[in-house]
């Protein structure tokens, strides 16, 4: 199966990419709030900015999607 891509906004023309899939058992992971990437199944919580742990029971970061903004679009590198 194909892995989806989290985007975040870091700043106003600054965007980060990270694997939708937690890293704990591999659910998708639900929403963006209030600076983190929030899991549905257990309630890991990783940084907006960093794909970093901020709350497990994940240990392990959110892989990094590279992309780029072009314009009003953006790509996956």
């Amino acid at each position: 199966a194909a892995k989806g891509v989290v985007l975040t906004r870091v700043t106003a023309d600054s965007v980060k990419g990270f694997s939708s899939i937690c890293t704990h058992e591999g659910c998708t992971l639900a929403s963006v709030s209030a600076g983190t990437i929030n899991c549905p199944c257990h309630g890991s919580k990783f940084s907006a900015a960093t794909g970093a742990v901020v709350h497990g029971p994940a240990t392990v970061p959110l892989p990094v999607i590279p992309v780029s903004v072009r314009g009003a679009d953006i790509y996956r590198d």
